[in-house]
C-alpha cells in the first residue's frame, strides 16, 4: 500500500512498479546510477514525466549523474509499502486463486497470502502451493486473530458480497477483488478491482482497430504496418500488463 499522505496521479502510482522492475534488472548488470533521460529511453517515456514520478518517492538525485540505483529502488519499495510484508488471505482457491498462491514475486512486493478459503468440501482439507485450504466459516475468527488487513477475492460473482463482508467484519481494510462485480461496501475500506472481462474488452478493440486501420503510407516491414501510428510503448504495455 502506498502512503496517502503524498498524493500522486493513479497513472504515475501505475508506473512505480513498472520502474522497480526495470531498475532491479539495470542492478543486475552492475550499473551504479541511472538518470531520468535513460530510463525515458529504456521504456519509452518523455524523461520530465519519469522526473516527476519518482518525485513522489522524495528521492533526490545528483545533477549530471542521476540516482543510485540501489537508493531508487528502496525509494520505490517503501513509497509503495513493498519492503513492510503484508499478510494477506485469499478467497476461492480454484484455477485462479491457486495460480496467485503460487505467484513468487508477490513476496518480493510485501505480499504474503498465508491462507486459503473455499466453501467447495472437495477443496477444502486439500493443500495448494503448501498452504492448506480451510473452510470459509474460520475466516472472520482467524482474521481477527491474526490481524489480516489484506484480502484477496477470486470466487464467482455470485459470492463475492457475501465473502467482502465477511472479510470486513474480519478487520480486513483492503481488498483486492478479482470477482466480476461491484462490492457494496464502506468507504473506508479500500477496494482495488480487476475486472479481466474490461481488460481484454480493452485490449480487443484496439487489436480490432489495428486490424481494420486503412494502409498508413510510410515504411511497412514484413507486411506489418508500423505500430506506431496508432500505439506508443507504454499503451501496448499497460493493455497486455491488464490482461
Amino acid at each position: 500500500m502506498f502512503d496517502r499522505r503524498k498524493p500522486i496521479p493513479l497513472p504515475s502510482l501505475k508506473r512505480l512498479p513498472t520502474y522497480h522492475h526495470y531498475l532491479k534488472a539495470i542492478q543486475e548488470k552492475g550499473l551504479i546510477y541511472i538518470s531520468c533521460t535513460l530510463i525515458g529511453r529504456d521504456l519509452k517515456l518523455d524523461p520530465t514525466q519519469v522526473r516527476k514520478d519518482l518525485e513522489a518517492t522524495e528521492i533526490v538525485g545528483k545533477p549530471k549523474v542521476g540516482y543510485p540505483v540501489v537508493d531508487l529502488i528502496g525509494a520505490i519499495e517503501t513509497f509503495l509499502g513493498w519492503n513492510n510484508t503484508n499478510e494477506a488471505f485469499i478467497v476461492g482457491a480454484g484455477h485462479l486463486g491457486s495460480a496467485l498462491l503460487g505467484y513468487e514475486r508477490f513476496k518480493s512486493t510485501g505480499l504474503n497470502i498465508v491462507a486459503a478459503f473455499d466453501i467447495d468440501p472437495l477443496r477444502v482439507g486439500t493443500q495448494v502451493r503448501g498452504k492448506e485450504v480451510l473452510p470459509l466459516e474460520r475466516l472472520v475468527e482467524l482474521a481477527q486473530r491474526m490481524s489480516i488487513h489484506i484480502g484477496i477475492i477470486t470466487v464467482p460473482a455470485s459470492e463475492a458480497q457475501k465473502v467482502a463482508d465477511l472479510m470486513v467484519e474480519g478487520g480486513i481494510k483492503a481488498i483486492w477483488n478479482f470477482a466480476p462485480v461491484h462490492l457494496r461496501l464502506r468507504e473506508d475500506i479500500i477496494v482495488q478491482n480487476e475486472d479481466l472481462y474490461n481488460s481484454l474488452a480493452s485490449l480487443s478493440h484496439k487489436l480490432a482497430k489495428v486490424l481494420n486501420a486503412p494502409p498508413t503510407t510510410g515504411e511497412v516491414t514484413h507486411g506489418n504496418h508500423r505500430g506506431d501510428t496508432l500505439f506508443n510503448g507504454a499503451e501496448i504495455s499497460e493493455a497486455v500488463r491488464h490482461t
